[in-house]
């Protein structure tokens, strides 16, 4: 009981915050339950949660398994080629938000040939240009778009993502985060080229309020509401 008003408060914190930024426009929230325990998922689960993140593909398995089959989970983890198989196979997937080049959209999509739904996908992007970082350049990012979109019949191209510079310098607040007015400059050329409306996977527990400001539809937030791992 203790733990579940923990969360339940720090729920509401989000949400709220996130509702005064969109002003009832929608914007998702994810729960990064990464390295948490399925008893934590659960309580979050029993206060209204659906979506919910998870970087690895073993404890996503796993998990998925022992909690409710309605939860729509959200891979956020660097997407390996020979784990393609393995993510199409969990029903409840609801997307993948690291799609990061042509090839591995093959593999999903050749994967996915079994699941009766479309399995939705985010382009990652490397915004930052951080070697560390995974995600696509963004100079390639309509090639691979335009791939997906054309080739890929069991994936719905649904958006971009972004990690963004981690250690960002916010010494200049009035300098917007260039990592997310990059991929809303993306996301305008794609809609400009195809005529269609992605939608922006950004911000996370330190960055959220700005990227909504900026045009998020989808926030992936793990220790504000769960505590630091």
């Amino acid at each position: 009981e203790i733990r579940k008003k923990e969360i339940e408060e720090k729920l509401c914190d989000v949400k709220k915050r996130i509702e005064s930024i969109t002003q009832g426009k929608q914007a998702r929230l994810v729960a990064v339950s990464k390295l948490k325990p399925v008893t934590d998922i659960r309580l979050a689960y029993e206060l209204g949660q659906r979506h919910f993140g998870e970087n690895y593909i073993q404890e996503l398995v796993e998990k998925s398994e022992k909690l409710p089959s309605d939860i729509h989970w959200h891979f956020i983890g660097t997407l390996q080629s020979n784990k393609c198989k393995m993510l199409a196979g969990i029903p409840n997937l609801w997307v993948v938000e690291t799609m990061d080049s042509i090839k591995k959209a093959d593999l999903m999509n050749k994967a996915c040939a079994s699941r009766n739904d479309k399995l939705k996908v985010f382009l990652q992007v490397n915004t930052s240009g951080e070697e560390s970082k995974s995600g696509i350049e963004p100079g390639e990012c309509l090639d691979v778009l335009n791939h997906i979109q054309d080739n890929c019949n069991k994936l719905e191209l649904m958006g971009l993502m972004t990690i963004g510079a981690l250690n960002r310098d916010y010494s200049n607040e009035n300098q917007p985060n260039p990592d997310f007015v990059l991929l809303s400059n993306l996301k305008e050329e794609f809609k400009k080229a195809r005529g269609i409306e992605l939608e922006l996977s950004m911000g996370m527990s330190n960055d959220f309020e700005e990227a909504l400001k900026l045009g998020a539809t989808n926030v992936r937030i793990g220790s504000t509401i769960f505590g630091s791992r």
